[in-house]
């Protein structure tokens, strides 16, 4: 079993930027991906971004140029850098872990951009 913590979240002006942590009990260096996802109220849960151990990425559309994540092996930590956001940006966001044949889930962290 993974425990994945979330943290960072809150109230931010259009515009401002936050940074989420997603913190992992098992070490990340050798798994298979990590990312975020999040889920608007009213909408299904979606892709933001994924970065596999390789270090490759995969972000959505709607995040490219403003989003970017990173990982930090030593603290078994995931950061989502939240940069320029949209009202649009409001979400639950979740930590996601894939190591081997199974998934993990955090409990999800809010994000309110305000207009």
């Amino acid at each position: 079993q993974v425990q994945l913590v979330e943290s960072g979240g809150g109230l931010v002006q259009a515009g401002g930027s936050l940074r989420l942590s997603c913190a992992a009990s098992r070490s990340i260096f050798r798994i298979n991906s990590m990312g975020w996802y999040r889920q608007a109220p009213g909408k299904q849960r979606e892709l933001v971004v994924t970065m596999t151990s390789g270090g490759s990425t995969n972000y959505a559309d709607s995040v490219k140029g403003r989003f970017t994540i990173s990982r930090d092996n030593a603290k078994n930590t995931v950061y989502l850098q939240m940069n320029s956001l949209k009202p649009d940006d409001t979400a639950v966001y979740y930590c996601n872990a894939n190591y081997g044949s199974l998934y993990y889930w955090g409990q999800g962290t809010q994000v309110t951009v305000s207009s």
